[in-house]
């Protein structure tokens, strides 16, 4: 077969990523949708990804550092003197806001009348999260709250709110939020202080939470105690707060101050105090039972928050990648362009090799989020969830730094695109868990749902196909990793808790760079297959050798020179021959 030939990415003839349309670019993320999205949605999620591309990477790009350098702000009086606790954000913020929820999901599906499928919505906050990762908190945890509202709520709860959170439009539109660390437990929920009582048949509820991002959204999810519930975990029930009381009044939610933040400066982040704020509780009211089942359904909610978080991650991760690739291709040292200089062009594979292996394992989970009926898919889901945000968030960082470092001196300046960046990334591994929690969530989903019975098949499924003699070496390297996974899941099963503990992000680590290699050799085969094009297979093997252990002796010291060889192919996407790939891994 002839591999078919594309035009090269030229990254310079551009000046900047602002102003470039970010889908239209993205080779990559175009064959991700030819093979996740159904032949049904394809056209239609193809005019709609390019429009949103275009946004993306043009006005919602443009605002984000106007918006980072003029954040939301707290009026807390008006000029009599009464608390009004209110958020005032730039203009540039309301625009942005309204082009998000018009042209974003939201949006085209009201428009369109269609489903958005799970894995376009990652395409969408993916693009977006390039441009500013903190308008997609809001953008997710209204998703996320909608969600909650339509299982849980009250029948006349769930009329009254559910249409503002569907809005087809910005104006008239009501954003979500969830409310759950306190100053006292952080990450610890059994430690929530937080109460709620019946007072004349409705619930209060009294109490601080420490980290609340988008602090002005109008329907809040939040976690509290009700009187006489047992204490720990299985006591707290879920509740919706909205911004108002029942009479339209204000309603108990006191904002103490906003953070001054590292990073995500759009998304504005608050403490707050409940005072007999009014609430609708969306878990089992009878407190007298053993368990209200409140994190239970709030955790639906942090699962997906946990998919958007590893999402945005990997949107830093392709922005630094194509900040640098435009960066290298213009600055001058020692008499060549960056990208002449082997270093470079080494981190530069390096960065594409890291974006298409966490985008590999976050498309597939997103496939599998809306799985129903589906055990298999659910325990698959249960696990690729917090191996995808470790990921993603971590790669995130890694190549935010990377990126800074490319550019020297001029990454460390504020009027450079990369700093943003990299105090942006620094959130990601922390959000919705740091990286110790979301390791000891792979340890729960292994122990108490043999989750990882669902991985070792989905690896045993990506390899089967893979048959092309160049992918040979490779296929058995990694063959020999699903083997070691089995022993690293034998000695979880049979380890001490707190040795286990010790070592759950080895585990997280094997786990989730076993899954991303067979990906990763499955859309090879895929590819060469369709045209015969060897591109993914070089990803491939870049990815296994350095993560699997192929790189040999003298710790990858060697005369290989196929990071050089093959830099055209891999950075700027340009089709290769089957031949031209190393034998060897």
């Amino acid at each position: 077969m002839t591999t078919k030939t594309t035009a090269a990415i030229d990254y310079a003839q551009t000046e900047s990523a602002i102003g470039l349309n970010w889908y239209e670019i993205d080779p990559n993320l175009s064959k991700l949708m030819d093979r996740y999205v159904s032949p049904a949605d394809r056209d239609w999620a193809e005019g709609i990804l390019r429009r949103w591309g275009e946004l993306c990477g043009g006005p919602i790009a443009e605002r984000a550092e106007i918006i980072d350098k003029n954040p939301p702000r707290l009026e807390r009086y008006d000029r009599w003197g009464d608390e009004i606790a209110s958020i005032v954000h730039h203009p540039a913020a309301i625009d942005q806001k309204r082009d998000i929820w018009n042209e974003g999901p939201t949006g085209v599906a009201a428009r369109d009348g269609r489903d958005i499928p799970t894995v376009l919505g990652s395409a969408f906050t993916y693009l977006l999260s390039q441009s500013d990762t903190g308008m997609v908190c809001s953008t997710g945890m209204t998703g996320g709250v909608e969600a909650l509202v339509d299982r849980y709520a009250p029948p006349d709860v769930r009329e009254k709110i559910l249409p503002r959170l569907q809005s087809p439009t910005y104006d008239g539109s009501w954003d979500g939020a969830m409310f759950m660390t306190e100053i006292r437990g952080g990450s610890d929920l059994a430690a929530s202080e937080t109460t709620a009582k019946q007072v004349n048949g409705k619930w209060v509820l009294n109490g601080a939470k420490w980290f609340c991002s988008n602090v002005d959204a109008r329907a809040i999810a939040t976690l509290a105690r009700p009187e006489g519930a047992d204490d720990g975990l299985r006591g707290l029930a879920l509740f919706l707060v909205p911004s108002e009381r029942s009479d339209g009044t204000r309603n108990g939610i006191h904002i103490k101050r906003l953070k001054d933040k590292l990073g995500t400066r759009s998304v504005p982040t608050a403490e707050i105090e409940l005072v007999d704020a009014e609430a609708y509780i969306m878990s089992n009211p009878n407190a007298a039972e053993s368990q209200t089942r409140g994190l239970n359904r709030m955790m639906a909610m942090v699962n997906g928050s946990r998919m958007g978080v590893a999402t945005m991650g990997l949107g830093i991760m392709r922005r630094s990648f194509l900040e640098s690739a435009i960066y290298a291709a213009h600055r001058m040292a020692f008499g060549k362009r960056l990208d002449e200089l082997p270093m470079v062009r080494e981190t530069l594979v390096n960065m594409v090799v890291a974006v298409e292996a966490v985008s590999a394992i976050v498309f597939e989970a997103a496939s599998l989020a809306s799985s129903k009926g589906d055990e298999e898919g659910r325990r698959l889901y249960r696990i690729l969830v917090p191996l995808t945000k470790f990921k993603g968030a971590r790669g995130g960082l890694e190549l935010a730094t990377q990126a800074v470092e490319i550019y020297g001196g001029n990454g460390y300046i504020e009027t450079f695109p990369t700093a943003r960046q990299l105090r942006d990334a620094q959130c990601h591994t922390i959000w919705e868990g740091t990286e110790n929690i979301i390791c000891l969530d792979v340890l729960r989903a292994i122990g108490k749902e043999s989750a990882h019975d669902a991985l070792l098949n989905r690896v045993d499924a990506a390899l089967s196909p893979v048959s092309h003699s160049s992918l040979s070496a490779m296929k058995d390297a990694v063959a020999q990793a699903r083997r070691e996974a089995q022993e690293i899941i034998a000695f979880v099963a049979r380890a001490e808790d707190d040795v286990r503990q010790l070592n759950s992000r080895r585990v997280t680590t094997a786990l989730s760079d076993l899954v991303q290699a067979a990906l990763l050799l499955e859309a090879a085969q895929g590819e060469l297959d369709a045209s015969g094009d060897a591109r993914k297979a070089a990803v491939a093997r870049f990815f296994i050798r350095e993560r699997l252990g192929g790189a040999g002796a003298l710790r990858g010291i060697s005369d290989d020179r196929s990071v050089l060889d093959l830099f055209d192919s891999i950075t700027r996407y340009q089709p290769l021959e089957p031949a031209q790939l190393p034998t060897a891994v």
